[in-house]
């Protein structure tokens, strides 16, 4: 009797590896014979052109949500190294929002190669800064 508990719980385990197994393999073929998005790639004037001084939500809309985000954290003492450089005192009326974005492979430097990453630096909800880098 306990041997053809184990033999039926076996063919039970079996059967519903054979049930479930055509489902998971259609659904993996469907995903790979399912056409991929090409990502759009910029050549570097052409990103300076699209991106340069304009706001978050005109980048979001153009290259969606970054693969990373940093905030801009101003150092400790910064005010009065201005304030001696400068000779004046530094402003702190204003609050400066500084942060910046980071994508991957978007920007061609050649016909073949991209840059493997862009940095989109953001006053204020404005691109100030656009840097490519190849060693980060």
């Amino acid at each position: 009797m306990a041997l053809s508990k184990k033999v039926c719980v076996s063919l039970a385990v079996v059967g519903t590896v054979f049930l479930v197994n055509p489902v998971v393999a259609e659904q993996a073929s469907t995903k790979a014979t399912a056409p991929a998005k090409a990502k759009k790639t910029y050549t570097e004037i052409e990103f300076l052109n699209n991106f340069s001084g304009k706001s978050r939500k005109h980048v979001t809309s153009q290259l969606g949500q970054p693969n990373k985000r940093e905030q801009g954290v101003k150092p400790s003492g910064a005010n009065a190294a201005v304030a001696q450089l400068s000779g004046k005192p530094g402003d702190t009326s204003k609050p400066v929002n500084v942060e910046m974005w980071y994508y991957s492979d978007i920007v061609r430097y050649d016909a073949k190669n991209t840059y493997k990453q862009t940095e989109l630096t953001f006053v204020n909800d404005r691109v100030m800064n656009i840097t490519f880098f190849n060693t980060r």
